[in-house]
């Protein structure tokens, strides 16, 4: 009976002393510190660089089209005026509308391309976390989900080598 409370004893201690593994990531950090995600910011800046010269070449286009009516309008009648006002406004409305859908479209696939990256990662570190032995791994983020943590805890810059060299490895 006494190596049987014992037994149970020891076994209660050794599981007692048995800790998880834990670990936390700075979300932020890593998410922002991943080449892919540099590379793709890369990509969309370029969009959006393209995509101002236009508008700033077709708003160039509008305006001295606009300039050349206010300097013709006098030798117009009253109806030829009107019907080129209306004219130019047609074609300001038409050129907004199509520049609109335009910046819809690249914002759309930049957040398309951004939530495949964030869903990327998250993947990363679950199966990082299985693959370590770790019983959870945290993410600190700006609203505070990990208010503090000892630094040898911090496991951000480890997966973000991790993802980095995976990604490197598979371009």
């Amino acid at each position: 009976m006494k190596k049987i409370v014992f037994g149970v004893l020891a076994m209660s201690l050794l599981v007692a002393c048995q800790q998880d593994k834990i670990g936390f990531i700075d979300n932020s950090k890593l998410v922002n510190d991943y080449e892919e995600k540099k590379i793709i910011e890369e990509k969309f800046k370029s969009k959006a660089q393209r995509f101002d010269k236009k508008m700033d070449s077709i708003s160039k286009m509008l305006q001295m089209e606009a300039q050349a009516f206010d300097a013709s309008a006098s030798k117009l009648s009253q109806k030829a005026m009107q019907e080129k006002y209306n004219e130019i406004m047609q074609k300001r409305q038409f050129y907004q509308q199509q520049l609109q859908m335009e910046e819809q479209q690249i914002q759309q696939e930049g957040q398309k391309e951004m939530d495949s990256l964030v869903n990327k990662v998250k993947k990363f570190v679950k199966d990082y976390g299985k693959n370590n032995g770790y019983t959870y791994i945290l993410g600190a983020n700006e609203a505070g989900s990990v208010l503090y943590g000892k630094d040898e805890k911090d496991i951000t810059e480890v997966v973000l080598k991790a993802l980095n060299d995976e990604y490197n490895n598979n371009k």
